[in-house]
């Protein structure tokens, strides 16, 4: 499998250690900071608040999608043959809340929190300490101003632990791991997120490479799910997001392929089109 876990994957911490099962059964040994009772805090205390008070969830609820979104999706599911087809695109992101690791403490994270405020790049990988995954996560740290320069969130989520999550934080690049990252990532231990986004692998119990852009409103504006090998572009990512913002800003435009700003938009009317395509 592309994003089989290495056989040690936190031999240099010298933390105490913890251990997990991996989806093929093998046991993996974490690393747990001291202390790490005391690193619980909500994700309001980011710059760009979310809006509601601080929180906290017992250890029990880790991850619980909301039952009620999803209900509706099926209400407006189509039904083709013996199948159900879920849009996603269009229609509202299933809502959830669950622990997170930022700047290498616990938080809550709340996709609903960012209504009415912000944009969200919400973005699957299939497990900590492998290897196309710190790849991606790693890209859009990096690029992460360039999201927040246009009012837009990042969060990562995977089926692993917050222990996992943050004895990858703290693993140096060096040596396969994520470094401080300036987004979240979030724990899906129960899978629920995964299931709910429709991005869950059943029989290995990881997620594919989804990646779902959600305007401030909480619909899900443009999805793309990439299987287990292959690895995304924070290019594409961001001109996608670039778009979308442009043509709800301006409803009577459309973008083109490829459409970057500062380039020309098209009128979606049979007369008004031909401006551009006579310009090109």
């Amino acid at each position: 499998m592309a994003c089989s876990v290495p056989p040690v994957v936190a031999s240099k911490l010298t933390a105490p250690m913890a251990s997990s099962v991996s989806a093929s059964g093998s046991r993996i040994v974490q690393a747990i900071p001291k202390g790490f009772h005391r690193l619980r805090r909500s994700f309001t205390a980011r710059p760009a608040p979310m809006g509601s008070a601080p929180r906290s969830i017992p250890r029990s609820v880790v991850v619980k999608a909301s039952a009620e979104t999803v209900d509706n999706l099926y209400e407006n599911s189509v039904d083709i043959g013996h199948l159900t087809y879920l849009p996603l695109v269009g229609n509202k992101a299933p809502d959830f809340e669950a622990e997170a690791v930022f700047d290498q403490e616990f938080i809550n994270v709340k996709l609903s929190d960012y209504i009415g405020k912000k944009y969200v790049i919400l973005f699957f990988y299939p497990l900590d300490f492998t290897f196309v995954c710190p790849t991606e996560i790693i890209a859009f740290s990096d690029r992460y101003s360039e999201f927040e320069k246009i009012n837009t969130e990042v969060i990562g989520v995977s089926v692993d632990s917050v222990f996992s999550h943050l004895a990858w934080v703290q693993t140096d690049r060096k040596s396969g791991g994520l470094g401080d990252l300036k987004y979240p990532l979030v724990s899906d231990i129960s899978k629920s997120i995964s299931k709910s986004f429709g991005v869950l692998i059943p029989d290995q119990g990881i997620a594919l490479r989804g990646l779902f852009i959600i305007d401030k409103e909480g619909v899900i504006q443009h999805a793309t799910i990439n299987n287990l090998a292959i690895g995304r572009s924070v290019d594409e990512t961001l001109r996608t997001l670039q778009a979308l913002q442009y043509v709800q800003e301006n409803p009577d435009e459309v973008c083109p392929a490829g459409w970057k700003p500062g380039e020309k938009s098209m009128k979606p009317d049979p007369k008004l089109s031909k401006e551009y395509f006579s310009a090109v």
